[in-house]
């Protein structure tokens, strides 16, 4: 498993401080907690108890009505208590802290006359070795839906990191073991090479067993063939694909996933890499420098195109103001000119007349 930093911690704690878990033998078997060494501290006496939940907040324990523990914890004017845990992981030291706290409430266990359940409040920020268990099983639960696609390929430094002793692993499909070798997994499934023809393995259901060194430990995943594919140049062989029952998930197995997606880091480009990816960084570069200007010739053409049809408007309104001017000139002067015509005529008529006169005489 990973090694938690302090950031986590607080990360931890200040996103599941009132997330409670339930301690099933499940969670018990995953956080490697020793309930024969879990006590309830009072008035300079300890008593064993049962823990039945936790969070950072808070714990419940359960204890028999008719017991010391019971008569001290009920009084009403209770001290404060301390709560004993003991974590015993497989290949490692045993852990032992007490959380400070007080009784805040007090009911019947499972509606028993001889059981009962009490409610500790923390006083204070628990110990980081209990952010640390607890945090790192509600994360895991979390990121199993929300990174449940995420695949690791499996290789010697992947299956180092993840403490996989090796790839060959058994499946068993329709309950008849098969020997297969894993090439990648995920919270959701897996990927393995395996012999046998595909349509005869597809909807199938499956067992699949991961050993882990670290802690040493095999789990089972159980599961359905959701697809399987021939191998190209091998009739025999194919790769198929598990889909895994995410309601029968081990919580060791989301433990190892997602210790492994938390906390390992990308490794280190080589030189060629490196130049690689300046080159292509550059280049994009290139191509968004290139995209601004095309934009600002765009907007430069549109502009110009605004502009010249802006001053076309602005010409064809002035030649038709010039236009509607010189029409209304042209009708202010048509009753002159009309008169002067009129005068001109008259003129011409009294000359012919005067002519006509001496020829009568």
């Amino acid at each position: 498993m990973g090694i938690t930093t302090t950031q986590q911690l607080t990360r931890y704690y200040e996103q599941y401080r009132d997330t409670e878990i339930a301690f099933s033998k499940d969670i018990i078997r995953a956080t490697s907690l020793d309930p024969r060494q879990v006590y309830i501290k009072c008035s300079g006496s300890q008593w064993p108890c049962i823990i039945n939940s936790t969070s950072f907040s808070m714990a419940r324990i359960v204890v028999g009505t008719k017991g010391g523990a019971y008569s001290q914890l009920s009084a009403k004017e209770t001290p404060l208590v301390n709560l004993r845990f003991c974590f015993n992981p497989p290949g490692n030291d045993v852990v032992i802290f007490q959380v400070p706290g007080k009784v805040t409430n007090i009911s019947p266990y499972m509606n028993s006359s001889e059981l009962a359940i009490i409610t500790l409040t923390f006083t204070q920020r628990p110990p980081d070795d209990l952010i640390e268990i607890v945090g790192q099983l509600l994360d895991a639960n979390q990121n199993a839906l929300r990174r449940k696609e995420e695949r690791i390929v499996l290789n010697d430094e992947s299956r180092r990191k993840l403490g996989i002793t090796k790839e060959e692993t058994i499946i068993n499909i329709q309950n008849v073991p098969r020997h297969c070798i894993m090439r990648e997994i995920s919270f959701s499934g897996a990927k393995i090479i395996i012999a046998g023809l595909p349509q005869f393995l597809t909807g199938k259901e499956a067992q699949m067993r991961i050993d882990f060194d670290d802690p040493p430990e095999s789990v089972v995943l159980k599961g359905v063939v959701a697809s399987a594919d021939i191998i190209e140049g091998r009739k025999d062989i194919c790769q198929i694909s598990v889909r895994f029952d995410e309601a029968t998930l081990p919580l060791a197995f989301k433990m190892h996933v997602n210790s492994y997606l938390t906390t390992v880091k990308k490794p280190s480009m080589s030189a060629a890499e490196q130049l690689a990816a300046q080159k292509a960084k550059q280049e994009k570069l290139l191509e968004q420098q290139k995209k601004v200007q095309e934009a600002r010739a765009a907007n430069q053409a549109a502009n110009a195109a605004a502009e010249k049809a802006a001053e076309a408007k602005a010409e064809a309104s002035a030649q038709a103001r010039a236009q509607a001017a010189t029409q209304a000139t042209n009708q202010e002067k048509q009753p002159a000119t009309a008169q002067g015509d009129a005068s001109a005529q008259e003129a011409q008529s009294t000359p012919a007349q005067a002519d006509a006169a001496p020829a009568a005489n």
